[in-house]
């Protein structure tokens, strides 16, 4: 599969062979965004990992079985790496192509601490039959804003009207123990 190649995304293969692995992990970006409701589309999957040397070695496994390599821009084809704990100590964030699909690692994404400040406000969602820790819509909102790029920026204005519904609909629901 070339990095140009449009990879089907198999998300519940990826999500799949994460929780096999037992990766601690914090699902970001548009498929988060997905997970709160937004209609938007999105070609590959986000995640921030706990940062532990155990966990980032678990991470590393899950890769290696899904044939991971390299995405590199302006490349047509994939980039063999070394994929141990050892790798993610080279940069913040890695793109990888997979026999699933688009996956990509960010260790610190823009507007945040990482691993430890996103599993903070996280979400529990089901997805697939797996639980699954998604960003918070305000922390998805809060990247794409530090990000700036375009397709962030244009997304901005549908995520913060999502928010608002979704912020104003829990004003509305009564508080548990009281009556309805």
């Amino acid at each position: 599969m070339s990095a140009d190649s449009g990879a089907r995304l198999d998300t519940e293969a990826i999500l799949e062979t994460l929780d096999r692995h037992r990766v601690r992990y914090v699902l970001i970006g548009g498929m988060a965004a997905v997970a709160h409701g937004w209609p938007g589309l999105t070609l590959d999957i986000d995640i921030t990992p706990s940062t532990d040397r155990a966990n980032l070695g678990r991470l590393a496994a899950a890769l290696r079985e899904m044939d991971a390599k390299l995405r590199v821009p302006d490349l047509d084809h994939e980039v063999e790496m070394k994929l141990d704990e050892r790798a993610f100590d080279l940069g913040t964030t890695w793109t990888f192509v997979t026999r699933h699909g688009y996956l990509d690692v960010c260790l610190r994404p823009d507007g945040t601490a990482g691993y430890r400040d996103l599993i903070r406000q996280s979400v529990q969602r089901e997805v697939f039959g797996l639980a699954v820790s998604v960003a918070s819509l305000n922390d998805i909102i809060r990247s794409k804003r530090a990000a700036g790029r375009q397709s962030d920026l244009t997304a901005l204005p549908m995520l913060e009207r999502l928010a608002s519904r979704i912020e104003e609909r829990n004003r509305q629901q009564p508080a548990d123990g009281e009556n309805r």
